[in-house]
């Protein structure tokens, strides 16, 4: 049992953890931001702006801190960066159709939780399944060949 727990409790998934909570941080306060000035009607886009910007940050992050990724070569650049992204792109289209299904379907809107909106909770809720998905791409699919 303390062998299982040293391997999902190890330096890699605390920092990946570390990381994604700021990746998160900037991901939310970009959505808040846009949703804020322009309405829940914007929903949708604004979590475009907050996906890209926050995929930025991730890669770079991930690259350099988590999975520890030490070549800068051209073709290894334009790999990790085409493989994050292309991942990040799928789990973005999951987290895009749960908010179209919470937003548009399910009302979310009209519902509030310790003044947090039903818009925001959903994107939280649906945040925790992307995480996962995540970590399990970049760890065994983009960072796996580049190891110290």
């Amino acid at each position: 049992m303390k062998h299982i727990l040293k391997q999902i409790f190890n330096r890699e998934t605390g920092m990946y953890l570390l990381f994604g909570v700021l990746t998160t941080v900037i991901n939310y306060f970009l959505f808040w931001l846009v949703i804020t000035e322009f309405g829940e009607g914007t929903a949708l886009l604004a979590n475009v702006a907050a996906f890209v910007a926050s995929v930025a940050f991730a890669y770079i992050t991930n690259k350099i801190f988590v999975f520890q990724s030490k070549s800068w070569k051209k073709e290894v650049l334009i790999k990790e960066i085409c493989s994050f992204s292309g991942a990040r792109v799928l789990s973005f289209f999951f987290e895009e159709a749960g908010l179209l299904l919470c937003i548009h379907w399910l009302k979310a809107g009209r519902f509030e939780l310790w003044g947090i909106s039903g818009v925001m909770l959903a994107k939280i809720l649906l945040s925790f399944v992307v995480v996962l998905i995540n970590y399990v791409l970049s760890k065994f699919l983009i960072f796996k060949s580049d190891k110290k």
